[in-house]
């Protein structure tokens, strides 16, 4: 007879394949939600309740609220924001912790990765070639380059330069305070603050 339960098994490596959790992880948050039944259902209402009533925003990438005839986020969808300034990100995390600084008032753009040719990731496998055809038919004045300071993340820096520089849009990085290394997520409130009001134009 096997140890584990099929079900428990396929759930412990379903778990294992989240970013921070190893098999170890996982089974101690697979066994905590076993001994509390009220935990796992609300989890799982949680999850279907993510499942239905949340999309990708049609303009960003940024997650959104499937309520609205099409899925628009909630920055998107607020007039009061800078149509005239995108702030490409990597991913959703990166939108959670500028808009934490509080300091920037224009809009984002997803990309959902980084171009990485170590992993097979081109610059045809991210949201560039949306970027692009974005910054030609809304009129954007600026474009902020928010992408962590790895190789990779200077590397696609690069690339939406290049790709940029005829559309005659100003693109610019966030200053260079940022530690070597560190993702956009990760970073505080007031770092992001500084990093934002020094950005350097780039093109």
């Amino acid at each position: 007879m096997a140890l584990i339960p099929l079900p428990l098994e396929r759930l412990l490596r379903q778990l294992g394949k989240l970013p921070g959790l190893g098999p170890r992880s996982a089974q101690r948050v697979a066994l905590s939600l076993l001994q509390k039944p009220e935990a796992l259902a609300e989890l799982q209402r949680n999850l279907a309740d993510v499942a239905a009533q949340l999309g990708i925003c049609e303009h960003c990438g940024n997650l959104a609220f499937n309520g609205r005839a099409a899925p628009v986020c909630e920055v998107c969808a607020n007039p009061a924001r800078n149509t005239g300034v995108l702030c490409v990100v990597e991913g959703v995390a990166d939108i959670w912790a500028l808009e934490r600084s509080g300091v920037f008032t224009g809009r984002y753009h997803v990309l959902g990765g980084v171009v990485s040719a170590l992993n097979g990731v081109g610059p045809e496998d991210v949201r560039i070639p949306q970027l692009v055809k974005r910054v030609r038919t809304d009129e954007v004045q600026e474009v902020i380059l928010a992408l962590g300071a790895s190789v990779d993340g200077q590397t696609t820096c690069q690339i939406i330069t290049d790709r940029l520089m005829p559309q005659g849009v100003a693109v610019s990085t966030l200053a260079k305070g940022m530690p070597v290394g560190a993702a956009v997520d990760y970073l505080d409130e007031g770092t992001l603050s500084l990093a934002l009001a020094g950005r350097q134009r780039v093109a």
